[in-house]
């Protein structure tokens, strides 16, 4: 979850920098007319917690379990008790990402995805309705107590080690090498013309630097460059939008989401590849059952290979991305307009650029031809750490089991560090999502030694393997689905 942003209304939480203390907001959520005054947030936060405190309700867990719904959502942070149904739908990090913890304990999900959660802490006060009750545990009952304290405790060593501060030379050589890249790409098409080679030559250049910004942007997203959100958000913007073409907030509701609750149906965009494909062992055996047939999944192991992995950024993002901008709420409409802008600098700059050389036409079909290859790369990247891992229902496992359970490393070396935009350390990045991927080698040794102490997997496998993994998983499913539907005939 992320509460970096200024939202509105009752409970609203606020920008880093500043609160606008004038809008008052009414029950039609819109501002009424008032002064506006401006102080820094962190100086409000404090004049807000020097308000004499109400003495707080108190709640047990099978309480706080029923409020889980999207029109009745409540969280736990540090036993504190939260009702954040009002505000969902203002939550920077999109609402499905509050709806998805609704009823649980949020603790460390919640520390996971802000990177200084101190001034978020002090703007969560509008929305305290009580804490839990003296008797009742840290966290609900189903979960391993010592396992989340020891990871509490790993997570406050590395604080310590200084292990999530960023290293800004080393994200400014991997945006330099993204920039360098394009602009050779250009260079040579103007030195040496826009025959098929040199076509084809620059379009390997630019898929090196779209997959390259793609890692760069998923950093940006995390908020694990700069120490200021906005500096975040604003490089993400630049990158995304601007050198990929994609709507940069689209992304960060999606993948907050797959962070949050991952491989989980019904919860994880990620995995849901439905009518298409089927995946894990749920699934399949629910679509046999129900004789549900779209495409014979038995051989979806193979189509794989010439639909998902090529058209996944050129088809599906690119679409999905273009919807999600036009469905912006009303109040969303200054954002909507941001998004526009920023992904309309894409197209601009490559018809500047490259449309003396191919025309309109020929620019869109260099567009979509670099997509198209990028695809084939990122898609085996962001598969092959989770496809072939766990796979279910909600099952409200503590944050280190959950994600553990559902992600697997790649061995580490230069190329696979670089290839992999340092995604082969899956583990320690959706343990620690804001960390600086450069510090995931040192903090690995770490995260490995908690999961065997507490007798959990910690699966690290060759690169090659791991691509073959995703096909091999694919294939099971498929079987699966196949066994379920022969076995149940209709009725």
């Amino acid at each position: 979850m992320t509460f970096e942003e200024k939202p509105e209304g009752n409970g609203s939480l606020v920008d880093e920098n500043q609160l606008d203390l004038g809008a008052k907001h009414q029950a039609n959520g819109k501002p009424a007319a008032s002064v506006r005054a401006k102080l820094p947030a962190r100086q409000e936060a404090k004049a807000k917690c020097s308000l004499p405190r109400k003495s707080l309700s108190t709640y047990t867990w099978q309480e706080i379990q029923r409020h889980n719904q999207e029109t009745d959502q409540w969280l736990v942070i540090n036993r504190k008790v939260y009702d954040v149904t009002g505000w969902a739908d203002r939550h920077p990090g999109g609402r499905l990402v509050l709806n998805h913890c609704a009823g649980e304990d949020a603790t460390d999900v919640f520390r996971a995805m802000h990177p200084d959660p101190d001034i978020v802490r002090l703007y969560l006060k509008p929305l305290l309705i009580g804490e839990l009750a003296p008797e009742e545990p840290n966290q609900e009952r189903n979960k391993n107590s010592q396992l989340v304290e020891d990871f509490q405790e790993l997570r406050r060593t590395l604080e310590t080690l200084n292990m999530f501060n960023a290293n800004l030379g080393f994200f400014f050589l991997h945006l330099a090498q993204v920039l360098i890249l394009e602009a050779l790409a250009w260079v040579i098409v103007w030195h040496f013309g826009s025959g098929w080679l040199i076509t084809i030559f620059i379009s390997f250049l630019l898929t090196v630097a779209q997959a390259q910004g793609s890692f760069l942007q998923h950093d940006t997203g995390h908020l694990c460059i700069f120490k200021k959100p906005k500096w975040n958000r604003l490089m993400q913007k630049f990158v995304m939008s601007h050198l990929k073409g994609i709507s940069a907030k689209w992304w960060n509701n999606r993948h907050f989401q797959h962070h949050v609750k991952p491989n989980i149906y019904s919860k994880d965009p990620d995995i849901d590849v439905g009518p298409f494909f089927v995946i894990g062992d749920l699934q399949p055996v629910k679509y046999g059952k129900n004789k549900i047939k779209f495409i014979n999944y038995e051989k979806q192991h193979l189509y794989f290979h010439v639909s998902w992995v090529p058209f996944l950024i050129p088809v599906y993002f690119n679409l999905d991305s273009i919807l999600a901008m036009y469905r912006r709420r009303d109040w969303e409409v200054t954002l909507f307009l941001q998004d526009i802008a920023w992904v309309s600098t894409f197209y601009i700059r490559h018809f500047i650029t490259f449309g003396p050389f191919y025309g309109i036409f020929g620019t869109m079909v260099l567009i979509y031809l670099v997509k198209l290859l990028e695809s084939l790369w990122v898609a085996y990247i962001t598969q092959m750490n989770h496809i072939p891992m766990k796979i279910s229902t909600e099952e409200n496992q503590d944050w280190f089991s959950s994600q553990v359970l559902t992600t697997c490393n790649v061995e580490q070396s230069f190329f696979n560090d670089w290839f992999t935009g340092h995604l082969n350390f899956q583990i320690e990045h959706h343990l620690f999502p804001t960390m600086p991927r450069h510090n995931y080698h040192k903090v690995a040794p770490l995260v490995k030694s908690l999961c065997a102490k507490h007798g959990l997997p910690y699966v690290n496998k060759p690169i090659l393997k791991a691509f073959g993994d995703v096909i091999r998983a694919l294939k099971k499913s498929g079987a699966l689905w196949k066994e379920a539907y022969c076995m149940h005939p209709e009725t």
